[in-house]
């Protein structure tokens, strides 16, 4: 009675699934196909046939109705193994049977490209004033960067008035109307101005100006060179009399200090700042300072290595060019830190013939003693004033000194100057102030 009672599929209208399994498309592998498992059991359990249900089968019979069009489409399956992953490459099936492949690094490089492109649109929006005329207002809004006082300011432009001669005058008369220019003399004026006044980086420029003999203008010159670099310069410029025993630079200014070099060596623990420094130091009125050396004819102890040195340190602190107004002679103790500092010479000979002798001894004394370079590099100042002058062939000079140096000046004869006092430098003759403005414009071209 149970077995009449069941429903009969074929009798209700219903599909009766048949017996036999249905056939499936191929899959084909696109890359190899997985490791077999070294599991027996595993291995077993595969190959034992599996009955299928007949709910299974009505299934299966549904899935090969609704694909029967798509019987020739092929579908690559990505092969995954327990090993390695491969997330470099995504398949992406489509209805025309071929393969899409979208590499992750050509994605990235397609992102690098519109961000790249969002910010040239950026960049593009930003205003400018490049393409806009005066006044003309932008079509974006500015930043707050774009008001400049360039833009907004209107002064009034300053004339440079021309130098020379008649050019100023001609200049006002037609209102501004005929502008030649400055003067060849003008201009080489400013030219020489503009390398005097040369920016210095770095440490301080240390210039000794030294000679074998004495009498023949040294000091002079060190002064007439530390007025002239003074005088354009805006950073600091000292001259040190490193004298070792009883130097006259200071008798070349009117003196602002007593105090000495000595007497900055001995309260050289005591100096913190440049105002504390300046209290050693005498101010000229072109801006040059001065460290005077010892006047006491009591003292015993000479100027030496060490106290040199400790005034240098001091000098590298607080000036760009420092002056060093050697003693007479160079075999002193003061002269090997006084070298060893040194970027650039000046020798000073006079116009007689043994003057310019020991002059040129100092040259080979210095080059047999490792400071070849320095001897290439130094300018050589010829004192004209000097007696004897007028019996020698001073082209000769000039000749045997520019084979071996780098420069040489004429310092013309000065009556200020031979005074050998106080020197005031707008005072001096004006082919004076051009030899020591050529001599200074030489140092600066050695030490930059």
């Amino acid at each position: 009675m149970a077995d009449s009672k069941k429903t009969n599929p074929a009798a209700q209208g219903r599909p009766v699934a048949p017996n036999k399994k249905p056939a499936t498309a191929p899959v084909k592998a696109r890359t190899t196909a997985p490791k077999p498992s070294t599991d027996k059991s595993a291995q077993a359990k595969a190959d034992a046939p599996v009955e299928q249900a007949p709910e299974v089968l009505l299934l299966d019979e549904i899935k090969d109705s609704l694909f029967a069009p798509a019987t020739g489409l092929t579908i690559d399956t990505v092969s995954i193994t327990t090993e390695k992953v491969n997330t470099q490459e995504i398949v992406i099936p489509v209805s025309t049977g071929e393969n899409q492949i979208i590499s992750s690094e050509s994605a990235e490089a397609d992102g690098e490209e519109a961000s790249e492109d969002e910010a040239i649109d950026e960049v593009a929006a930003l205003p400018t004033r490049r393409s806009r005329a005066a006044g003309e207002v932008s079509n974006v809004p500015e930043p707050v960067g774009m008001l400049t006082p360039d833009r907004i300011l209107d002064l009034p432009k300053q004339r440079v008035v021309p130098e020379g001669g008649l050019r100023p005058l001609l200049y006002h008369a037609t209102f501004g109307l005929v502008d030649l220019g400055d003067s060849p003399r003008v201009r080489q004026r400013k030219a020489i101005d503009s390398i005097i006044g040369r920016h210095l980086d770095g440490q301080t420029r240390f210039v000794p100006v030294l000679t074998r003999k004495g009498g023949v203008g040294k000091t002079t010159v060190t002064t007439m060179l530390g007025m002239a670099l003074a005088r354009v310069r805006e950073d600091r410029v000292v001259c040190i009399d490193a004298n070792p025993d009883r130097g006259t630079l200071a008798e070349r200014f009117h003196r602002t200090t007593d105090r000495t070099i000595r007497d900055l060596v001995i309260k050289a623990p005591s100096i913190r700042s440049y105002a504390d420094f300046s209290e050693f130091v005498t101010r000229d009125s072109t801006r040059l300072d001065v460290i005077a050396s010892d006047t006491d004819p009591l003292l015993s102890e000479a100027f030496g290595e060490a106290d040199y040195n400790v005034v240098a340190d001091f000098v590298s602190r607080y000036y760009s060019i420092a002056l060093t107004d050697c003693g007479t002679g160079i075999v002193h103790s003061v002269m090997k830190p006084t070298l060893e500092r040194a970027s650039s010479l000046v020798i000073v000979s006079g116009g007689s013939f043994d003057e310019a002798r020991l002059a040129a001894e100092t040259l080979t004394w210095l080059e047999s003693n490792g400071y070849k370079n320095l001897v290439r590099n130094a300018v050589v100042a010829l004192n004209t004033a000097t007696q004897g002058t007028q019996l020698v062939k001073v082209d000769e000079i000039e000749s045997h000194f520019r084979s071996r140096v780098r420069a040489i000046v004429r310092i013309p004869y000065d009556p200020l100057l031979a005074a050998g006092s106080f020197i005031d430098f707008d005072k001096l003759r004006p082919m004076t102030q051009e030899a020591a403005r050529e001599l200074a414009c030489l140092v600066m071209e050695g030490v930059a």
